[in-house]
């Protein structure tokens, strides 16, 4: 079974402490594991309070349904970190495809 991982670096300039950083996380995280039933967690715990790597995982049976999906993800990841006063400075997305699946 097809298995998609998007990883997302943030920029959080406005944070001055560890709460600051939490609470943008937590509601980037909140919005998009409700917004598009996937798995959403923070993957680095960095020593920089305006920096963090967040994860989303999503499983399905088609390759091309999560390629579509982690786009949305990323678009909408884009735009509510403008809302929360963050930015989405990189993302990479990974496919963990078996040998007899379709093609992207």
């Amino acid at each position: 079974m097809p298995v998609a991982l998007l990883t997302l670096e943030l920029s959080i300039e406005h944070a001055h402490s560890l709460k600051d950083r939490r609470q943008v996380v937590r509601s980037l995280k909140d919005k998009l594991r409700h917004g598009f039933n996937v798995s959403v967690a923070e993957l680095d715990e960095t020593p920089l309070w305006n920096r963090a790597t967040v994860g989303i995982c999503a499983v399905s049976s088609s390759a091309r349904y999560l390629a579509g999906q982690m786009q949305e993800v990323e678009d909408a990841a884009r735009r509510l970190s403008v809302g929360l006063g963050c930015e989405v400075i990189d993302t990479f997305v990974e496919f963990d495809l078996p040998l007899a699946t379709d093609e992207l």
